[in-house]
């Protein structure tokens, strides 16, 4: 080998020994640097920091279902510091120019602002409550109160194909007394028919959509309802005046007395067939006097009055007239299911039962099997067999006789 050759090679050999001593102090300078950075103190973090983390960490804060769903009072609408947001609301317009979700929460706060239309609540230009109201409306009381109307019909038409009509165990005597005078008639035949208007309207205005829309089709189901809520609107007042006057008439003959347990506990003898005694109104009739008419007869009207806004000197704010379109609905509801009950006894299901409202008067058979303890106050000369003086009374002569009637 050459001189030559012999210098190249060990310049080479130098040179690596040179990279590879280089190599292992980079090696053990950064290993060091490593161990000297983990060996430091490290700088205590923020609470604020602390506090972010540990909210986003899964293992502590789990999600919870329906977190982000907010419920509140319809009744409670907590008043804000409208000014102390309005500066914030300043300063985050400079930071987030792009950003609007604050103006529309704001809009949509139920809070009043200033307005210089005349309206009451002109201030108010979104009112979250009434979708609220409108959830309840259409689910609570549409969804229940439509079975309820459903459910009992359809309970009393089979109890009506198991027992039939109540039929008189007693031939008719022919000797007729008088139930209802005239004027109890009258009353009673106002309050009826215009309860019956209100009915079929109200029921159209609140599940016609569901069964008589996709009939009839928008412009003729507009056209009906129109109709209709003229004619609630205008009836309502009718009953009104009607149950102030019935109650007068008759509450002297609907207040509670002992026998009434007795046929509340027998059910009126309606399951068993046993003869039950009363006087002039059974316990049934008076729980329909005093629950259907006196108590929800007047929360219909009063809160129908103010649907109507005929009260004078109230101010009907969008929230009062919420609340009393939802009491107004289940009022209505119930005191139909309970017009059921009594409108089936007056009719089909009792012989004798239409035509002592009809005429005025009942066959004596009639009074003893079905008010048994008020005919013994009239054999006793304590009621008078007649009340009123109508030619028919005034001559002996029975009234008009239907078919399957007493």
């Amino acid at each position: 080998m050459t001189p030559t050759q012999n210098s190249c090679r060990a310049g080479l050999a130098g040179r690596w020994r040179v990279w590879l001593a280089a190599g292992v102090l980079a090696v053990a300078g950064s290993g060091a640097i490593a161990q000297t950075a983990a060996s430091a103190p490290q700088a205590p973090a923020t609470p604020a920091a602390a506090a972010a983390a540990d909210a986003n960490n899964p293992a502590t804060h789990p999600v919870q279902p329906f977190a982000g769903i907010a419920s509140e009072n319809i009744f409670n609408v907590p008043k804000r510091d409208i000014a102390a947001e309005a500066q914030s609301q300043q300063a985050r317009t400079k930071e987030q120019p792009g950003n609007n979700a604050p103006f529309w929460r704001e809009v949509n706060s139920d809070q009043a602002h200033y307005s210089s239309l005349p309206a009451k609540e002109a201030g108010v230009l979104i009112q979250r409550t009434g979708q609220k109201w409108r959830l309840f409306r259409n689910g609570v009381i549409t969804v229940w109160g439509g079975w309820l109307v459903i459910l009992v019909p359809a309970a009393i038409l089979a109890f009506f194909a198991w027992r039939g009509m109540i039929p008189l165990r007693e031939p008719r005597t022919g000797r007729l007394i008088e139930r209802f005078t005239p004027a109890e008639r009258v009353v009673h035949w106002t309050m009826a028919i215009s309860f019956v208007i209100l009915a079929i309207s109200g029921i159209v205005m609140l599940f016609g959509k569901h069964f008589l829309l996709p009939v009839m089709g928008h412009t003729l189901f507009g056209w009906l309802t129109y109709l209709l809520k003229n004619l609630h609107n205008v009836a309502g007042p009718v009953f009104t005046l009607a149950i102030i006057v019935a109650f007068v008439i008759f509450v002297r003959d609907n207040l509670p007395s002992r026998d009434d347990i007795r046929w509340i506990t027998s059910l009126g003898g309606l399951i068993s067939g046993k003869h039950v005694p009363s006087h002039r109104f059974n316990a049934g009739e008076k729980l329909w006097f005093w629950g259907g008419l006196v108590v929800f007869g007047l929360i219909l009207s009063a809160t129908g009055w103010v649907l109507d806004m005929i009260v004078p000197g109230m101010d009907y704010y969008r929230g009062t007239m919420q609340i009393a379109n939802v009491i107004h609905g289940i009022a209505a509801v119930l005191m139909i299911a309970m017009a059921c009950g009594h409108i089936y006894m007056g009719t089909i299901g009792m012989e004798g039962a239409y035509r002592a409202m009809r005429d005025g008067w009942v066959d004596e058979a009639w009074a003893k099997e079905h008010h048994e303890l008020w005919y013994d106050d009239i054999k006793a000369g304590k009621i008078p067999v007649q009340r009123s003086a109508t030619p028919d009374a005034a001559a002996g002569r029975p009234g008009r006789r239907s078919p399957g009637e007493a």
